[in-house]
């Protein structure tokens, strides 16, 4: 049999790699393809499969070979080996050599072709190996109804032959075979073909396995492309407008205040540097994924820098409570949630104050965000990407949000998340 690394190379011994890790399923018929140990095993990456010349080889030098010494051991019992023999047997080897790219053909060829040798009188010997590997080769591809009818049928063809053909073929005064010996060969059938079901449930089995791996991983990879996209939005969100505000106040007053202009680039300035540090601390984060972030992540604890930044904007910011203590994953969230809302008041809100209230509710923590509006732009309800993000980090939290125009004017923003992270809950 073919080596690990594939048909046609390496020495014998075991059954080619793709066979026990190919993907499952059944697209080997003739005529629609190749089944999916045949695509696993692809020439050149194009789903056809590579031709298993030295197994082929070996098989049908071992059954030739071995079926010379069986005729010696079986003389005068057999009909001697004769040109005619070593063709079948030749014709039961060559035939797998198409085992991976025809196998239900090949299976009933073979079939037929150790049959005929068999009501042909020939000696016993290992042709039968040639009907189990293209039996495992049909089954493993998924061919698993076309061989059990093959196997079915060499078997009832052995019994026929054994039992009452025997009279009229060669060799001459063969009396029947027993029917214990014709239980051994039923039990050897029903052993190869339960074998080879193993095989390919194994080999299902390590094929849904990798697809679950491999689905796994690109889940893992979409959520962290989203992770990302969220703190890149809320950093450049925040500060890009505190820019914006500024810079139109500096241009406004270069000429009549330039005292407040000053001011307003020194703001510009300072923003600008904390937005590249951020962001440059995420690039760090991408580059070196399984190291340690150079700074902590900013969390409620920055509240009062972040009311700070607001009041450079130009927008008064009151908060009421006290943050808790929370974990990093939800006091991360929960300082971007108030962030971006804090971003959104100046960029879509006529009003410049806001009100941040920090509550705790049970086991969970509520953040409440007002302004008294009125909304300015067209986006103002909140339809963009700052309140989509804020509703992934809340629910990747088994948190809540709630946004949205308050009954008597302005805008609210309402948090919800849990105190404790899932491992302490």
């Amino acid at each position: 049999m073919d080596a690990q690394r594939g048909p046609g190379g390496g020495p014998p011994g075991r059954w080619p790699r793709q066979w026990w890790h190919g993907p499952p399923g059944r697209t080997g018929r003739p005529g629609e393809g190749h089944g999916a140990g045949e695509a696993a095993d692809g020439d050149g990456g194009h789903g056809r499969p590579r031709w298993p010349w030295r197994s082929t080889l070996l098989f049908t030098a071992f059954v030739l070979a071995g079926s010379q010494f069986a005729a010696h051991s079986q003389e005068g019992e057999r009909v001697a080996l004769d040109p005619a023999a070593r063709v079948l047997l030749f014709v039961a080897g060559a035939l797998l050599l198409w085992r991976w790219r025809r196998p239900v053909p090949v299976l009933c060829a073979t079939v037929a072709a150790v049959l005929l040798y068999n009501a042909a009188g020939y000696p016993y010997g290992p042709v039968f190996l040639t009907v189990a590997v293209a039996c495992f080769s049909a089954v493993v591809s998924g061919h698993r109804h076309a061989a059990w009818a093959a196997m079915g049928a060499f078997w009832a063809g052995h019994v026929l032959i054994a039992q009452l053909l025997y009279r009229w073929l060669p060799p001459s005064g063969d009396g029947a075979v027993s029917w214990n010996e014709e239980i051994v060969v039923a039990t050897w059938v029903v052993a190869l073909v339960a074998v080879s079901e193993l095989v390919r449930t194994r080999r299902e089995q390590w094929a849904r396995e990798r697809a679950e791996r491999a689905r796994a991983a690109r889940r893992r990879a979409d959520e962290e492309r989203l992770r990302i996209a969220r703190e890149l939005h809320d950093v450049l969100a925040h500060s890009i407008s505190v820019i914006h505000v500024q810079a139109g106040v500096g241009l406004a007053l270069l000429d009549s205040d330039p005292e407040q202009a000053r001011t307003a680039l020194t703001t510009i300035k300072a923003q600008s540097k904390e937005a590249l540090g951020e962001v440059r601390q995420v690039l760090d984060t991408l580059r070196a994924p399984g190291a340690a972030p150079r700074a902590p992540a900013p969390g409620l604890d920055r509240l009062p820098e972040l009311v700070e930044q607001a009041a450079g904007a130009g927008l008064t910011v009151t908060v009421e409570g006290e943050p808790p203590a929370l974990p990093p994953g939800a006091d991360l969230a929960a300082f971007r949630i108030v962030q971006e809302a804090l971003t959104n008041v100046v960029r879509h809100s006529g009003s410049r104050e806001a009100r941040v209230r920090i509550e705790q509710d049970g086991g969970r923590l509520r953040l409440r965000v007002d302004d008294d509006g009125p909304a300015t732009g067209d986006d103002a309800g909140g339809g963009g990407n700052g309140l989509a993000g804020m509703r992934e980090r809340a629910a990747a939290l088994d948190g809540t949000i709630e946004a949205g125009p308050r009954p008597d004017g302005g805008f609210r923003v309402l948090a919800e998340l849990p105190l404790a992270s899932g491992e302490d809950r």
